[in-house]
C-alpha cells in the first residue's frame, strides 16, 4: 500500500499539483469522480452498466482510489490501517450471526 501511495504522490509532485491538493479540494474531487463512476450505471441495470462500460468503470474507480490515497497522505492517515480498523468496527456492528444474508442496517438487526 505504501508504494502505491508513493507512486500517486510522486506523480502529483512531479507536476507541481500539491498546491491544489488540500483535504477539502481532494474530497470534492473524490466525490466528483465517484459521480462519474456512477454515471456508467445510469439508466442501466447493474449488469448492463458493467458489460457496456467496464473500462470506463475501471478508470473512474482508479480515480476515486487515487483521490482517497491523496487525502489519506495529506492527513497522515495510513489507509491500510484505517481500512482494517473500519472492517473490525463493522464486524462488531454486523456480527455474522445477525447480519448473514441480510441487507438491514446494524440498528435494525
Amino acid at each position: 500500500m505504501n508504494s502505491l501511495v508513493q507512486t500517486v504522490v510522486e506523480f502529483r509532485d512531479n507536476r507541481n499539483w500539491k498546491q491544489f491538493h488540500n483535504p477539502k479540494d481532494l474530497a470534492i474531487s473524490l466525490t466528483l469522480e465517484a459521480g462519474e463512476l456512477l454515471e456508467n450505471f445510469q439508466w442501466k441495470t447493474s449488469d448492463e452498466g458493467v458489460k457496456v462500460n467496464y473500462q470506463k468503470i475501471k478508470e473512474e474507480l482508479a480515480d476515486v482510489m487515487i483521490y482517497a490515497l491523496l487525502i489519506s497522505h495529506e492527513l497522515g492517515i495510513d489507509p491500510e490501517q484505517a481500512i482494517l480498523e473500519k472492517v473490525r468496527k463493522n464486524g462488531e456492528k454486523y456480527p455474522i450471526e445477525k447480519a448473514y444474508g441480510s441487507n438491514k442496517k446494524y440498528d435494525e438487526l
